[in-house]
């Protein structure tokens, strides 16, 4: 009876998250009616940096997190994304582009995959991030040549246009990625992880796995570049495939806490808000000051933030980690506030974060070695 019960249970719990999902990103649509169309609210701007780095992040886990095959290929499908806007921005409206767009990083990711996802660790690693350069390079050479010009501007839609369609790409790779790890398809995936050849005999085919969760991937992303493109005004390929757009996926589920549902979701919140409030206010440190975070959370939290809230133990360490990280985010407000009675304006959010996460590192730290020494 108690093994039907815990059954039972799955099931509901399996129902019920992707219909909170749904629920929270409903209730999110709302924001649109906050601002026009022509002047839209802080906070759909906001959100749509925030989505936009969600679907990079999620689809970058689903693949990466559980195959252990590190992707450094964002940059370049999210830049023919970008480019798929610029080109028929006029003749298509944004849904159809993100389709066309990934639909074209879909087909381009299958043919690389099946060439190179038989390479294995840095190798992979290696060509994917050459991929970006690739791409890069030979679009600005054919534009030079035979377009003679460098870049191309692109056209404009209106923010909450764009806002509800990541709401909904967003959606459809948080709900995919829900059930992908919890499918056949997922467990395969996480048996190409922890052992290749292992999968292998047991007759999982791996480059066939392979293939379809990086193209699948893919997809998402090129259509998240297509959608956000509408957002520039101008764009080269520098600007298309920069590539900080691969690497800053890579750090947010490092953050967050990598093969996680939650951790993904939580480093690109995080990272987005300090990006959007640090290049406004400190353009020439930001960078750096993101790099002592990765620093801090790699060696003090290498599971990322889920990951070292599971390994607490007891509902009683988990609330005092929580009740911890509060107080020190109130302190970092408090902090922010006294800097602006001195005359040194920072943005709202940014000391809150800060502070939020040298005090989660220091209390799951504390918390996990007091466990170690009991």
């Amino acid at each position: 009876m108690s093994k039907t019960n815990d059954r039972g249970g799955a099931r509901i719990k399996q129902q019920i998250i992707p219909i909170v999902i749904v629920a929270v990103l409903f209730g999110l649509s709302f924001l649109t009616r906050t601002g026009s169309a022509l002047r839209p609210s802080y906070y759909v701007v906001l959100f749509v940096s925030i989505l936009n780095y969600i679907v990079l992040a999620v689809s970058w886990n689903i693949f990466s997190g559980p195959s252990g095959y590190i992707s450094l290929s964002t940059a370049a499908f999210f830049g023919l994304g970008i480019y798929v806007s610029a080109l028929l921005g006029e003749k298509l409206p944004v849904p159809l582009l993100m389709i066309v767009a990934g639909v074209i990083s879909f087909a381009i990711a299958a043919i690389i995959g099946v060439i190179t996802l038989r390479l294995r660790g840095v190798y992979f690693t290696i060509f994917t991030f050459g991929l970006v350069l690739l791409l890069q390079y030979f679009i600005l050479w054919y534009e030079v040549k035979f377009n003679n010009l460098r870049g191309r501007t692109v056209m404009a839609v209106p923010y909450n246009t764009v806002f509800i369609c990541l709401l909904i790409l967003a959606g459809i790779v948080l709900i995919a990625a829900y059930y992908v790890k919890r499918s056949r398809f997922g467990m395969a995936l996480t048996g190409i992880g922890e052992c290749e050849d292992a999968a292998a005999h047991i007759g999982v085919n791996t480059t066939m796995v392979k293939v379809i969760a990086f193209a699948a991937t893919s997809f998402a992303i090129g259509a998240s570049g297509a959608a956000k493109a509408t957002t520039m005004i101008y764009i080269d390929p520098p600007i298309a495939f920069n590539v900080m757009m691969s690497f800053m996926p890579v750090l947010m589920v490092i953050f967050g806490g990598a093969g996680s549902f939650l951790g993904p979701i939580i480093g690109a919140i995080v990272f987005t808000l300090l990006q959007e409030q640090l290049t406004t206010k400190w353009p020439k440190w930001y960078m750096i000051i993101f790099g002592v975070v990765m620093i801090i959370s790699i060696v003090f939290l290498p599971k990322g933030l889920v990951g070292s809230f599971g390994e607490m133990v007891g509902k009683r360490k988990k609330l005092l980690l929580i009740a911890a990280t509060a107080v020190f985010m109130v302190v970092g407000f408090i902090f922010t506030k006294l800097l602006a009675a001195a005359g040194t304006n920072i943005g709202g959010l940014v000391f809150p974060l800060l502070f939020g996460i040298i005090g989660f590192v220091i209390f799951a730290n504390v918390l996990k070695r007091g466990k170690e020494a009991a």
